[in-house]
């Protein structure tokens, strides 16, 4: 299982359009053949951070989701929106085993 972690920090102003726009994505996402888990977090003590947990069955299902219109249209989207550049950090999923 390929798994990414994104950090994001947005800026305060747009954390409410940011959720939308996170939520759309997330709900195209969680459709795709290859995914497993598609997790949106907000911290607890600071709510312009997040955390997306992307989980897909393969590497190449994890870069297919990159090439779909929604993954793109909320790239595009939500790009003005962040305080620093978003960091996907890639794991191997170990567990569960499918």
């Amino acid at each position: 299982m390929q798994v990414t972690l994104v950090y994001v920090e947005v800026k305060a102003e747009h954390v409410g359009d940011f959720i939308e726009a996170t939520r759309n994505n997330h709900l195209a996402s969680i459709e795709e053949s290859g995914n497993r888990r598609f997790d949106i977090l907000q911290s607890a003590d600071d709510p312009c951070q997040f955390v997306l947990y992307e989980a897909y069955a393969s590497q190449e299902d994890a870069a297919a989701h990159k090439q779909t219109s929604h993954y793109l249209t909320w790239r595009d989207r939500v790009a003005d929106w962040m305080a620093s550049p978003r960091k996907g950090v890639p794991y191997h999923g170990l567990y569960p085993v499918d």
